[in-house]
């Protein structure tokens, strides 16, 4: 018989504490999570042995999971390709996930209110592992011809929403594919460095025909009491049309309506 192991004067050892104990996982839920991973980082569509290799598993492991996940409707699978995307119910959860964000849910009314009073076009966008996430795109009265959508993910260097995240998001905390999307040439570096400063300098950034023509931009961070950063609002208009002067009626606009999600999101976590 196999017996607990005693300790040198003979007493038994004492049972960890509950908060020293590790929680047994389920592993198949677990291997399962690694193909949903892989697919997120992907950021589209994959085939079966795509998906199976971004996820480190052989593609007969693999193929139960994705018969598995597309039957609960995390994945679906195009009939036609045969490659896998992000199911009905995945996206469900993560408008849930939106939805009870404090910040998101104070955020929308009044990027709704925001650009009816201004005619631009605003967007809401979070932190996400490949850069910002455009998690809301409230469309208004100024024609704009920009491939913008939610689901979008913004550059970090060449538009307004990049570098403000970049600039209010301490360097250390950024994920690795945004550090690979930093510039390489010394003096590109210190250009973007001095774009960094001038942001945090004025509270927010801005872009002037850049990366679209005749399209400008700007973009105010909210913070919450913790000074972290939770989201951020950019508005979007024509060149000829858009002031991004940084105290101009436009920045004026964003940053009370900044101001005020903060107020609401504050009050929420107090």
């Amino acid at each position: 018989m196999n017996r607990i192991p005693k300790g040198d004067d003979g007493a038994q050892p004492a049972p960890a504490s509950p908060a020293s104990r590790v929680s047994r996982g389920v592993q198949s839920v677990d291997v399962a999570a690694r193909v949903l991973q892989a697919l997120a980082q992907a950021r589209r569509p994959l085939a079966p042995g795509d998906l199976a290799a971004l996820a480190g598993l052989p593609p007969a492991q693999a193929h139960p999971y994705l018969v598995s996940l597309t039957r609960l409707g995390l994945l679906k699978r195009d009939p036609m390709s045969g490659s896998y995307a992000p199911g009905p119910m995945l996206l469900r959860l993560a408008l849930l996930h939106l939805e009870n964000d404090p910040a998101y849910r104070a955020a929308v009314p009044r990027v709704v209110a925001l650009a009816r009073e201004t005619g631009f076009c605003v967007a809401i966008c979070t932190p996400a592992p490949q850069g910002p996430l455009v998690v809301h795109f409230e469309r208004a009265a100024f024609p704009l011809h920009v491939n913008l959508h939610v689901g979008s993910v913004m550059s970090l260097t060449t538009t307004s929403t990049g570098r403000a995240f970049c600039a209010f998001t301490p360097s250390a905390d950024w994920p690795l594919p945004w550090q690979e999307q930093m510039p390489l040439a010394a003096d590109e570096q210190t250009h973007f460095a001095e774009l960094l400063d001038e942001t945090r300098a004025h509270g927010m950034a801005r872009s002037v025909n850049t990366p679209s023509p005749s399209v400008s931009s700007l973009c105010v961070p909210v913070f919450d009491a913790s000074g972290r950063l939770r989201l951020t609002l950019t508005a979007i208009g024509p060149t000829a049309a858009l002031d991004v002067d940084w105290q101009g009626a436009a920045a004026s606009a964003l940053r009370d309506t900044a101001s005020a999600i903060a107020t609401q999101v504050n009050e929420e976590l107090a």
